[in-house]
């Protein structure tokens, strides 16, 4: 699956979840992941938890998250 159509799996709508990044219109929440993630989380154990997860979804979540980073930038300013 290439990175566009991974990204296809994240959406954005301000009627669920408050307008978060969700994982294909579900009520989870990209935050929701990489929290977990970042917890040690394992990814089959959410996929058990989540039964409407896919493998692909984590990885869209990743990859969403790394675009989000990629895409920053820091502008020095300077002081007198």
């Amino acid at each position: 699956m290439n990175a566009s159509n991974l990204l296809d799996r994240i959406s954005v709508n301000s009627d669920v979840m408050a307008g978060k990044p969700t994982i294909r219109g579900l009520r989870i929440t990209v935050e929701q992941i990489l929290k977990a993630l970042a917890n040690g989380v394992k990814s089959e154990e959410l996929l058990e938890d989540y039964p409407d997860l896919q493998s692909a979804d984590i990885q869209a979540v990743l990859l969403y998250a790394a675009k989000l980073v990629e895409a920053e930038k820091v502008y020095r300013i300077a002081t007198r």
